[in-house]
């Protein structure tokens, strides 16, 4: 399939694309967002001269599905590539062959495409398999062996990886818990955030003189492995923020009272009560200078940008595949909890003649990126099927938007199933091996009571069962079979059983 150029768009009208993404990045991380610690001038200069988005979520909080999904413009449920290869439960490692993604359109289109960073989309293929330009970067984790980064450090004779004043906790059975942070030995200039922002200049650099002599877009992405931990840091860095002036997140008081075990396991697999709260404070505010680091590198690049005159010519979008605990919830990392810390992301977007300043409090994903980017191209988003351009609301225009978001999770280290629902004020998450959890976050914005079978909320937890039930009947998202036997979800005009045997039993 082929998509086809927007009626109206002509070739030259089509922009450059600079694509800015993170790991595992908290919204509240961001100047932009409300953090008054927070050191990120370059990001809030582009929220304030672009659209800043306060409802930006993640179709899934786990790294190679939400891209997957970025790069499709797909749900999970449906590209089907639903875990990470390094703690995969036996589901699919690549996407299919045929699959429809947003850069081999591109490329179909005339684009220059470039990918420096994270891949993460799968294990057998690679980022140049799908037509983009950039080393090859796998894994999950800052690659610092590998042989592009070594050059880069030898041809400056910069100082090797070196760590010292590791933090971690205890298993329970003992052992010694996952690194979440570390001191970094190394100038900034040899870290590997700086390391991806060169490349990402020399790359825009090339793709500037290629625009400059033919005439030929590009879309450039410079994806950080970072603030995903372990946070590892120099020292400017490292102790940029004091842990005094650290405030706590307030759902650090979770109990896990009325909530599903999974979650009070995966708080002593991150081995949270094993740590003095200090430690949790520095932990945060590492996390924060993490940020700054990153906020830095990316203001090299927007300069470079400038210096090459590709601005008025050039979206330029900011996000993250998903969010990041931080000792919410007496969690780290993320997990099978659909808690806001790691579904609600920050999500940015500049696009040349836009109006400057535009906050917008629709719901909105990370799949629809994609749309936007085929929109931006001139191409049919038609095979982005999941996916809805954000230009419109870019713009500042009045738009029929969905009042939800529904999100799913398939599992990490083992496999466990999760549907949410979130609107206005609400949020219900099916647990099918456990109970289901209903928030109001008006009342609770930490999401620490879990109301699901509070007497008083029966008409708003029929109204969202039923509302997430519908939205995945549409979609075609097989969960919703467990949900006509095990919940009121109203009448069915279907046959539940799939026995095709008693058809007249459902009919109105």
């Amino acid at each position: 399939m082929t998509p086809s150029s927007t009626p109206g768009q002509s070739r030259t009208s089509r922009k450059n694309i600079l694509f800015l993404m993170t790991d595992q990045h908290r919204a509240d991380t961001l100047g932009a967002y409300g953090n008054r610690l927070a050191r990120t001038p370059v990001l809030d200069e582009l929220a304030a001269t672009g659209t800043r988005f306060d409802r930006w979520y993640t179709p899934t909080a786990i790294c190679t599905p939400a891209r997957a999904s970025l790069l499709t413009g797909q749900a999970p449920f449906r590209h089907k590539l639903l875990a990470n290869h390094e703690r995969n439960v036996g589901y699919l490692e690549d996407l299919a062959e045929d699959q429809f993604t947003f850069s081999q359109a591109l490329r179909e289109h005339g684009y220059n495409c470039g990918l420096i960073g994270k891949w993460h989309v799968g294990n057998r293929r690679n980022a140049a398999d799908y037509g983009f330009d950039g080393p090859d970067l796998p894994g999950w984790h800052n690659p610092v062996d590998h042989p592009d980064y070594l050059a880069y450090l030898a041809e400056r004779g910069l100082p090797p990886y070196e760590i010292s004043d590791r933090i971690r906790g205890t298993l329970p059975n003992g052992g010694p818990g996952n690194l979440l942070a570390a001191r970094l030995h190394q100038p900034v200039e040899a870290t590997f955030e700086h390391y991806l922002a060169t490349r990402a200049i020399e790359q825009l650099e090339q793709y500037a003189e290629d625009s400059r002599r033919h005439g030929k877009p590009f879309f450039l992405a410079l994806h950080f492995f970072g603030p995903h931990l372990p946070y590892i840091l120099p020292d400017e860095y490292f102790d940029l923020v004091d842990p005094k002036d650290v405030e706590l997140p307030r759902s650090i008081a979770e109990t896990f009272h009325g909530k599903p075990p999974v979650q009070r396991n995966y708080s002593a697999h991150w081995t949270f009560d094993t740590m003095p709260i200090e430690v949790t404070r520095k932990l945060i505010a590492v996390y924060w200078g993490y940020v700054a680091l990153i906020d830095m590198e990316i203001g090299r690049v927007m300069k470079a940008m400038e210096q090459l005159g590709l601005v008025d010519d050039t979206a330029v979008f900011f996000t993250c595949d998903h969010g990041e605990f931080t000792g919410s919830h007496r969690l780290h990392d993320k997990g099978p909890a659909m808690y806001e810390d790691i579904y609600r992301t920050p999500g940015l977007l500049r696009v040349p003649g836009a109006p400057p300043g535009v906050v917008r409090p629709e719901f909105v994903s990370l799949l629809d990126c994609t749309a936007t980017i085929l929109e931006l191209a001139g191409i049919d988003p038609k095979p982005a099927v999941d996916s809805r351009s954000l230009l419109p609301l870019v713009r500042g225009e009045a738009v029929d938007w969905d009042e939800d978001v529904v999100c799913e999770f398939h599992g990490h280290h083992f496999p466990y199933p999760q549907r949410m629902l979130r609107d206005d004020r609400y949020k219900l998450v099916v647990n099918p091996d456990s109970v289901n959890e209903l928030y109001d976050l008006l009342t609770d914005p930490d999401e620490l009571q879990n109301i699901h079978d509070h007497p008083e909320q029966a008409d708003v937890r029929a109204r969202m069962t039923r509302r997430l039930y519908d939205v995945l009947r549409e979609r075609g998202d097989n969960f919703y079979h467990w949900m006509t036997s095990m919940y009121d979800v109203g009448h069915v005009g279907h046959d539940p059983t799939l026995s095709g045997l008693d058809e007249s039993t459902y009919r109105t």
